[in-house]
């Protein structure tokens, strides 16, 4: 597998206690079987579909010209995006891309004085095709367009849309514009959208090569499968997770890569778990309120800042490291000082001080006796992003069969979205008219 896993030794996987333990989990890995093989489900088998990254290599080809490239989408629509590019870099330096992931006026604003706009592709993803913060930035993109000179039968140069292939309001603006587009297959989620042209698109941008990245994909689905589940490292950390819950009361997740590449991973993993997992109701009854809480934390930054609480403070936290054995670059610390915090660092390297603060953290915790998993990848790049990205979907969706919840919906996200739709019908009452700002 592209890397490696394992526990702490304050609290291992154990074998199940009785035969009803045993014959649950068996049921449990028998309905993650169904549920990725479901065609209302597609995103484990997403990265095999060619055409998604065809028909996104090909409008590349079309706007690879363009100096600027602005992503307008929010949640699931951009953080799997922007996790590619910053873990793996922006390989064209000539070019500068941006993710608008916000309504903040004063984001757009300082991120629309930071390009040219006839030189700018504006990609506005929406999985509904009818996302108001979407839509609101289409609004006022449009209107800049307009000051600066470019008029409707112009727009197709500056812009590309993903949506849904049939319905929503994007389609038809894509329809009766001839805007170039590219398809989130109705099957797959927002959340679990990485390996689509939502992805794809920024990726190719950068120069991130998508095809290996869904190779690590395809090459992880053997031991995600691995039918001898002792020895199966996703039904393995599932059931580690749902023991510490049941039995330690630890509903917390702590999710810290040691990588500042990897700092984003950390906030991708957050929507992917509370929103896929925190729900009000279960498959078998109302208002039990399940989930796992979700904390973004990266190393070794966060050693001097959230390290102290998960160390000694209230045991109800598992942890979820990421460590990279090897990095591109590294750095001599030799120096020509002769203090001791000096003399210590001399023989060694950058990498070395990463290392040895990280196998300190896991020698602290283990002497606490605190809970956490231990994921290590040989390096960074488009095959172990891919893995990775593959494995904690995977477990997410897993964890919400164990928890007898619906991983795939979000009706509290929607209820929130319902009534702000209500706020702004108050307020356009009260609306005066307003004229157009030239950035």
């Amino acid at each position: 597998m592209a890397f490696s896993v394992s526990f702490s030794s304050s609290f291992r996987p154990t074998g199940f206690s009785c035969e009803e333990e045993s014959n649950k989990a068996n049921e449990a890995w028998r309905l993650f079987k169904e549920t990725i093989g479901s065609e209302k489900i597609g995103f484990f088998h997403a990265n095999e579909n060619k055409e998604l990254r065809e028909d996104s290599k090909k409008v590349f080809e079309k706007f690879k010209h363009k100096k600027y490239f602005v992503q307008v989408g929010i949640g699931g629509s951009s953080l799997g995006s922007s996790t590619l590019v910053e873990a793996l870099g922006l390989r064209d330096k000539k070019k500068k891309i941006f993710f608008l992931d916000n309504i903040d006026p004063e984001q757009v604003y300082d991120i629309l004085k930071s390009i040219q706009l006839k030189e700018t592709l504006f990609y506005f993803v929406s999985k509904s095709g009818g996302t108001a913060e979407t839509l609101a930035v289409f609004s006022l993109v449009l209107d800049q367009l307009k000051l600066e000179g470019v008029h409707e039968e112009e727009w197709k140069e500056s812009i590309v849309c993903a949506t849904d292939p049939e319905s929503g309001a994007l389609r038809k603006i894509i329809k009766r514009h001839k805007l170039d587009s590219l398809t989130i297959p109705p099957n797959i989620g927002g959340r679990f959208s990485a390996f689509t042209p939502v992805s794809y698109l920024p990726a190719l941008f950068v120069g991130i090569d998508i095809d290996l990245l869904c190779l690590g994909a395809s090459k992880v689905k053997e031991a995600l499968l691995n039918e001898e589940l002792g020895d199966n490292d996703l039904f393995r950390s599932a059931f580690y997770l749902k023991n510490l819950k049941e039995l330690k009361k630890i509903n917390q997740t702590v999710f810290m890569p040691y990588s500042s590449k990897l700092k984003l991973l950390s906030s991708w993993f957050v929507q992917l778990w509370a929103e896929s997992l925190g729900k009000k109701n279960s498959s078998s009854q109302k208002n039990v309120h399940e989930g796992l809480t979700p904390i973004p934390a990266y190393g070794a930054t966060d050693q001097h800042s959230q390290l102290q609480l998960f160390m000694e403070g209230p045991r109800d936290k598992c942890i979820l490291f990421v460590e990279v054995e090897s990095f591109q670059h590294d750095f001599k610390l030799k120096s020509p000082f002769e203090e001791k915090p000096f003399s210590k660092l001399n023989p060694h390297s950058l990498s070395d001080l990463m290392d040895a603060e990280f196998r300190g953290t896991l020698k602290g915790l283990d002497e606490e006796g605190r809970p956490y998993i231990r994921i290590t990848i040989p390096s960074l790049n488009e095959e172990t992003l891919g893995a990775m990205i593959l494995f904690f979907q995977s477990l997410t969706v897993f964890m919400g069969l164990l928890l007898e919840v619906n991983p795939f919906d979000q009706p509290g996200v929607e209820l929130g979205k319902k009534f702000s739709f209500d706020f702004l019908e108050t307020k356009r009452e009260k609306k005066k008219t307003t004229t157009l700002i030239k950035v």
